[in-house]
């Protein structure tokens, strides 16, 4: 029949079509460029988010001594096998001493009196096995009653094993990079542009480096395990690492069998990936992380073999 013909003909005629390359014009690329400047805009904000909070980055504050204003910042990570170094600004006369003692141990705190070095009080504190923690306040005082830093709970620090550079530093940016592609497929799939397929499988290539390669050596050189996460742990650093890369796993894959961002379904998953990769950025980093049992320690066990999840 002709006109049977004549349709199958269209029909071959769009589908090749649709598999050539598109054409990009000056619209299309300047769209594109919005949708990196936004995806960038949320990188960095995830960045900032992820250095500024968590148990392990310094606690900084505030506090009137003698008639001054000290700025201090308290350090809450150091590198097992070398002793711990605080350091806080002081006035010129004022003296002081650390208040130490293990963590979550409810033992009596120690006490190590500062020492000037030029601006500063510092004082040595013992170090630790990896995952060890000790918590810490200082006292100041210059002609008037001590002032206590910080004025609240004592901080805690976690000790770690040395991680080279050129494991931390690769693990650091694939982390943000698969976030930035992430974030940049889930915006090209709200707008049914078929660049999202591809990102979304760069950023999950990027997560599965990033965060199940490279994540892992980290944990091993910081704390002597390689995953302390589901199903051997709770470390909720590996899980929601886990949750992340499971999420972009169900996107390319629904991708695939739907036929790409011409299906609605599909372009959702890629957004609900993205949607739990930033509630993953958005929870603190080191959080629920690696802490040594001292309770097992004294009980004869090696150090690396009594590593818990702590809170």
């Amino acid at each position: 029949c002709p006109r049977r013909g004549t349709d199958a003909g269209l029909a071959a005629g769009r589908a090749s079509l649709r598999a050539m390359p598109q054409m990009s014009t000056p619209a299309s690329r300047g769209t594109a460029a919005l949708l990196w400047a936004a995806a960038f805009v949320l990188m960095l904000g995830a960045a900032a988010w992820q250095r500024t909070t968590g148990p392990t980055y310094p606690k900084r504050g505030l506090v009137e001594v003698a008639g001054q204003e000290v700025r201090y910042r308290l350090v809450r990570s150091s590198v097992s096998g070398e002793p711990f170094l605080v350091a806080i600004p002081a006035p010129s006369g004022a003296t002081g001493a650390v208040h130490y003692r293990r963590f979550p141990l409810d033992e009596p705190f120690r006490e190590v009196p500062m020492t000037r070095e030029g601006e500063a009080l510092v004082a040595l504190l013992p170090t630790q096995p990896p995952a060890g923690k000790l918590e810490y306040y200082v006292t100041l005082a210059a002609g008037g009653g001590p002032v206590r830093i910080p004025d609240g709970e004592p901080v805690v620090m976690r000790f770690k094993g040395d991680v080279p550079a050129g494991v931390l530093v690769p693990h650091v940016v694939a982390m943000f990079l698969s976030m930035l592609i992430g974030v940049r497929a889930a915006l090209a799939a709200l707008l049914g542009r078929e660049e999202a397929r591809r990102y979304a499988w760069v950023a999950l290539v990027g997560i599965t480096i990033g965060g199940l390669v490279l994540g892992p050596i980290v944990q091993k050189y910081a704390f002597g395990a390689y995953w302390t996460g589901w199903p051997f742990g709770e470390d909720l650093t590996d899980n929601k690492t886990l949750v992340m890369w499971l999420a972009w796993v169900v996107a390319v894959v629904v991708l695939a069998r739907r036929g790409g961002t011409s299906d609605r379904f599909a372009r959702a998953t890629v957004v609900a990936a993205c949607l739990v990769t930033i509630a993953v950025y958005l929870v603190p980093h080191s959080l629920r992380g690696s802490q040594l049992d001292y309770g097992q320690v004294e009980e004869g066990g090696a150090p690396e073999d009594a590593i818990t999840t702590g809170r």
